[in-house]
């Protein structure tokens, strides 16, 4: 960071805006392996959060988010750092200002996620939700066909082949039954634990 720039306080604050909004701000997590099923259960609990509970929700999808923020990072552990790094920032931002912000990604590495965690959790809640499945699950789904093109030696350094995931040690949700094939975001015990959060003001 340069040393020649200066924090401005803003005049309309965190309170005032979650008030206007009608809920607090957050981050929920999703990560897991490729095909474990991040981006369905992501884009269901989005459905869940704003239709039944008028929650202002954004979704940050990991591959749509590298069709612009972060259009110029490749796959290899600086840039996936920093693609996680991005990505943290502007669900941060998002969160201050009053929505509840959904980020489905990879993030294969566990210092990446916390420290992602340690800056959101200065300004609003974050949850971390693996989404759990093992990679022979997740290899037998291979809906956009990767797993079969890193076998192949055509992708490097993909997730759970050659490179590793690192799970996470104590998220606030480890689901295996939406992982293993079920993909019921809506189980009672998804149900349970977003709603227990309590966006509401």
């Amino acid at each position: 960071m340069a040393s020649n720039i200066t924090w401005h306080d803003q005049a309309v604050s965190q309170e005032e805006r979650w008030k206007l909004g009608g809920h607090r701000g957050a981050v929920v997590w999703f990560t897991g392996l490729s095909g474990a099923g991040k981006s369905s259960v992501a884009n269901a609990v989005e459905k869940m959060l704003n239709t039944r509970h008028n929650i202002r929700t954004y979704l940050l999808d990991g591959d749509n988010i590298r069709h612009g923020l972060c259009q110029d990072l490749g796959f290899s552990a600086e840039d996936r750092a920093e693609n996680i790094r991005r990505v943290g920032q502007v669900s941060k931002l998002m969160a201050d200002s009053g929505v509840v912000t959904l980020a489905a990604l990879i993030s294969p590495y566990r210092r990446d996620r916390d420290s992602v965690r340690e800056s959101v959790n200065s300004v609003a809640p974050f949850l971390e939700i693996y989404v759990q499945a093992s990679l022979e699950t997740c290899e037998s789904r291979d809906p956009k066909g990767l797993y079969k093109m890193a076998r192949q030696g055509k992708i490097k350094g993909f997730t759970g082949i050659d490179d590793p995931y690192e799970e996470p040690f104590s998220p606030e949700l480890r689901n295996r039954r939406i992982g293993q094939g079920s993909l019921c975001p809506h189980s009672r015990k998804s149900k349970t634990m977003i709603n227990s959060q309590d966006f509401q003001q």
